[in-house]
């Protein structure tokens, strides 16, 4: 079973104004292709390694999202955990490529190889290139 699922495509915009949707929390909710999440407070753009996010889910859960990577522009991933609890090991991220200055191959990627939480590996399990790609689409019409 692969335990790190990916899905490309180019989108025509530079990498900065696609980064933009994604480093801030408070946008992330307009191109979420899984309808997963609901809302996040405004002031929370990721900057580093280390920072912290905090995003509300359509079920009304929070999860506090630490960012793992980080370059500014190109990079960015985070690993979802309960607030004040350990994260279970699952990192979401995206990589950007530019191609010229209107056009940027954007790689979405669910890594859970090293999710160690029970409970979560089915839903983990189910995640495909498929459910990644819609996220990409909805970002592409966001920024184009």
């Amino acid at each position: 079973m692969e335990r790190v699922v990916t899905a490309s495509r180019t989108i025509a915009a530079s990498a900065e104004a696609i980064f933009e949707l994604i480093a801030d929390p408070s946008r992330q909710p307009e191109w979420d292709g899984n309808d997963n999440l609901a809302v996040a407070a405004p002031g929370q753009r990721v900057r580093a390694v280390g920072d912290v996010f905090v995003m509300t889910l359509t079920q009304g859960e929070d999860r506090e999202n630490h960012v793992v990577e980080f370059v500014e522009g190109r990079r960015i991933a985070w690993r979802p955990s309960e607030p004040g609890r350990p994260q279970p090991g699952h990192q979401w991220g995206w990589i950007l490529e530019p191609i010229d200055a209107s056009h940027t191959r954007v790689t979405h990627v669910y890594d859970w190889t090293q999710l160690t939480d029970p409970k979560r590996l089915p839903k983990a399990a189910g995640w495909t290139s498929e459910n990644l790609s819609a996220s990409i689409d909805r970002l592409a019409k966001a920024v184009e």
